[in-house]
């Protein structure tokens, strides 16, 4: 009788503690506060938005001083998006998210073809079609296959002195996130 008692009062321990652990990693997707849904209140999609160096009420920030970031969020239902900056200051890097924030793809200043940003994300079927005539402008564009059609980028770059920010702001304000057309 004892071991009953204590083995159903384990068992409501653990599965009390199960229920609440998926709560918790539930919750920012039943908010509304998940990391897509904060990309997307930033501005309308296909833009790169600079992220300020300070928390400014619900939007994101640039939580490391030595780090500034821009995110864009796309939806590649229609068209594919190509992501686009010239090379950095120093070191950046590249992440491509999809909506419910799993990281699809990276490649940073290192990786990349010649230090610069040339990414196009777009779905199997658009990528089929444009492998089978794959226009010159595309000759050094990394490809990312994307299952999802929505999902968001995040590019980052250092700027570890004073002296390095005016030159990562700029960077960042000149990347280009759009829908590509050309296929």
């Amino acid at each position: 009788m004892v071991r009953k008692l204590a083995f159903a009062a384990v068992t409501g321990l653990v599965g009390a503690a199960l229920l609440h652990i998926i709560i918790i990693l539930a919750l920012p997707s039943f908010t509304g506060q998940d990391a897509y849904t904060r990309v997307q209140a930033e501005g309308p999609e296909n833009a790169f938005y600079s992220l300020p160096d300070m928390s400014q009420g619900e939007g994101l920030a640039n939580l490391d001083p030595y780090v500034k970031v821009a995110v864009c969020h796309f939806d590649v239902t229609t068209q594919p998006v190509r992501l686009v900056a010239g090379k950095g200051p120093g070191f950046w890097s590249l992440a491509v998210y999809n909506s419910r924030s799993d990281e699809v793809f990276s490649i940073n200043d290192r990786t990349s073809v010649d230090g610069s940003v040339d990414v196009l994300a777009a779905s199997s079927v658009q990528l089929g079609r444009i492998r089978k005539a794959l226009p010159d402008s595309l000759s050094r564009t990394i490809t990312v296959e994307l299952k999802d059609p929505l999902g968001y980028a995040v590019l980052r770059t250092m700027a570890p002195q004073t002296s390095f920010e005016e030159n990562a702001r700029e960077f960042l304000a000149d990347a280009v996130c759009t829908p590509f057309s050309d296929y």
